[in-house]
């Protein structure tokens, strides 16, 4: 067993461990610009290998139970430039480039999509949520 964690945590042979997680992984979606997060989303074996082939964002939709790729029906793309696994091989950082105008599915006071998901912070002294 040490040595199969050893192999998996310090070697160069990419196994993500989706049955750790009941099939599935968090990936954090991270622009690679500015290192904004953008959102954060799940992916399983086939929307792994899809992203891999494809260098499109592609998730697993935990509420529709389907493959879903970022921006095929809205135009808002993510193409991905690198992705980074972490040390147990169980979550995945996606590194994008945005291509349209945003991730989020909720909309601005302009009308436009959001840039990203993460668009409010908690003020740590009020307890409240402020927009960024």
């Amino acid at each position: 067993m040490v040595k199969s964690k050893n192999i998996l945590e310090e070697g160069l042979q990419l196994a993500p461990q989706f049955s750790k997680r009941g099939g599935i992984l968090p990936v954090a979606v991270q622009e690679t610009l500015t290192g904004q997060i953008l959102m954060l989303a799940s992916v399983n074996e086939e929307a792994f290998n899809q992203t891999i082939e494809t260098k499109l964002a592609t998730f697993w939709s935990t509420s529709r139970n389907e493959l879903w790729t970022k921006g095929a029906t809205s135009g808002d793309l993510l193409q991905v430039d690198q992705v980074l696994i972490d040390c147990d091989q169980d979550a995945l950082v996606y590194q994008v480039t945005l291509i349209g105008e945003g991730v989020c599915h909720t909309y601005d006071e302009e009308g436009k999509h959001r840039k990203a998901c993460f668009y409010r912070k908690l003020n740590l002294e009020q307890k409240k949520l402020q927009f960024i």
